[in-house]
């Protein structure tokens, strides 16, 4: 399972299923991680993954940004209270980038791929990747986030109908 994958598109049903929790932390789950990894290296202005966004409905996430990289296993996010607006924008709707607000910084805890326990402090965009990665393993897409109006013109965009929006 090691190497670069190929990154599910937005309108995968994988992309809208909740993740399961790792139980098991064995070399598939290691070879999971290095997957992503490889897979978020493979290109330029990837800065994090969730695993469903590989086809694997597991709850883990890689990043890599400024200089910082690492994952998470059944991460938890405590987001604080200040919030920012900035463009975000998915692997999985590649060249669409959309002005979203999230908290400014995150407090992620979560299990190495040993089942080690980890916490990540981050503010600024590592948050916000943290965030982004963290609602797919939830099931949720950034595009989701959005106001309704904001919401009917990313999934135009798509070429798709917004969910809860007109047929």
């Amino acid at each position: 399972m090691t190497g670069v994958r190929q990154i599910r598109l937005y309108s995968d049903p994988v992309l809208r299923t909740p993740a399961e929790p790792v139980t098991t932390f064995d070399r598939s789950l290691r070879d999971l991680v290095k997957a992503l990894q490889a897979t978020t290296r493979a290109g330029a202005g990837r800065a994090g993954l969730a695993a469903p966004q590989i086809g694997v409905p597991l709850r883990v996430l890689t990043f890599e940004l400024d200089g910082r990289a690492g994952h998470l296993v059944n991460p938890r996010l405590e987001p604080s209270e200040r919030t920012v607006v900035a463009d975000e924008a998915c692997l999985s709707a590649p060249g669409l980038w959309w002005p979203l607000e999230r908290s400014y910084g995150v407090v992620a805890r979560g299990r190495d791929m040993y089942g080690k326990p980890v916490t990540v402090r981050a503010l600024g965009m590592l948050a916000r990747v943290l965030q982004h990665e963290v609602d797919h393993l939830d099931g949720v897409l950034f595009g989701d986030r959005l106001p309704q109006d904001e919401r009917e013109r990313f999934h135009a965009a798509l070429g798709e109908t917004a969910p809860g929006g007109p047929a």
